[in-house]
């Protein structure tokens, strides 16, 4: 797979985290270019890392489909690309330590008791707030089905470089919330925090619906004593009504039909554009690795709005 030479010195260490469970869209295609302008507008390391932990759930081949769609496109990631399947040693690690410092117990409750049990409303993902039922013990019958990290009353603030300063009160959000599904997989929650800290992460930039992990994988970085990395959540893309896009509309990959080496440059243009950005006329035409030059030369974080929006390849 392409990559460049990773040079000596480099402080800001950026990532892009795609899951192989379906093809590269819009979106993915905006947080691909703004994950790669911001690490190298400041001559860092922006790394590839294939989150296929929820193995149920990956469709076989869309990785290397990814792989092709990004090259077509024009990028080039540093290093070696790291595969959350094979992490589950460090996975474990993470959680016998979180068990050993008690802040991590066995929990006997299916969805449905806590959805009965809880008191707390939905949240705007659906959620309910576990009423930390197992919190001092199993229920007398139960058995450990899944693991969850305990959550404190005081508010998690993130301090995000696009969505500025956001409070958020775990306890009422979610409440303690799994690292160990009962499915015996780790959480995402858990494998992403191990991932950063051990890549050397220290700037996150990616989608807006994943703004509400945020605080929670923060709470994980302290328990775990690793660093906070500094985090920029991006505008979603919508489909032209304002809804979810269909996979239809949300298609880059090589499958939807696009020549990426001739296209590339008019997409990675459309994203620069949704992100803010003032590409110049001069570009179009060019190939993505050029307007992707330009992007990582000129990108400004302060020019890139908050609010979701269509996106028009256009």
């Amino acid at each position: 797979m392409m990559s460049e030479q990773i040079p000596d010195n480099r402080s800001v260490v950026g990532r892009f985290a795609p899951s192989p469970t379906g093809p590269l869209h819009l979106g993915s295609l905006v947080a691909a270019v703004g994950s790669y302008a911001m690490a190298k507008r400041e001559g860092g390391l922006w790394l590839l890392r294939m989150e296929d932990l929820d193995t149920p759930r990956v469709v076989p081949g869309m990785a290397d489909d990814m792989f092709r769609t990004l090259e077509a496109l024009g990028f080039a990631w540093d290093g070696e690309v790291m595969w959350q399947s094979r992490r589950s040693d460090a996975y474990s690690a993470a959680f016998e330590r979180l068990l050993a410092i008690g802040e991590a117990y066995p929990c006997g409750c299916s969805r449905a008791e806590i959805a009965r049990a809880a008191s707390a409303p939905h949240d705007g993902e659906g959620e309910v707030a576990y009423p930390n039922i197992c919190r001092n013990g199993l229920q007398p019958g139960k058995e450990p089905r899944s693991y969850r990290v305990k959550v404190g009353s005081e508010p998690i603030v993130v301090r995000d470089l696009v969505m500025g300063e956001k409070r958020y009160d775990l306890s009422q959000i979610c409440g303690d919330f799994v690292v160990k599904r009962a499915d015996g997989l780790f959480a995402y929650q858990l494998a992403v925090v191990v991932d950063d800290a051990d890549q050397g992460v220290n700037q996150v930039v990616r989608g807006a619906d994943l703004l509400s992990s945020t605080p929670r994988q923060i709470l994980l970085q302290s328990l775990l004593d690793y660093e906070t990395p500094v985090y920029a959540h991006l505008p979603l893309v919508t489909a032209a009504g304002g809804g979810k896009l269909s996979k239809r509309d949300n298609a880059v990959s090589l499958a939807a039909g696009l020549d990426l080496a001739v296209e590339g440059g008019r997409l990675i243009l459309a994203a620069l554009r949704f992100l803010g950005q003032r590409p110049p006329e001069s570009l179009a035409g060019s190939n993505g690795k050029e307007v992707l030059a330009w992007g990582a030369a000129n990108f400004d974080i302060a020019l890139v709005p908050t609010a979701s929006a269509p996106l028009s390849v256009h």
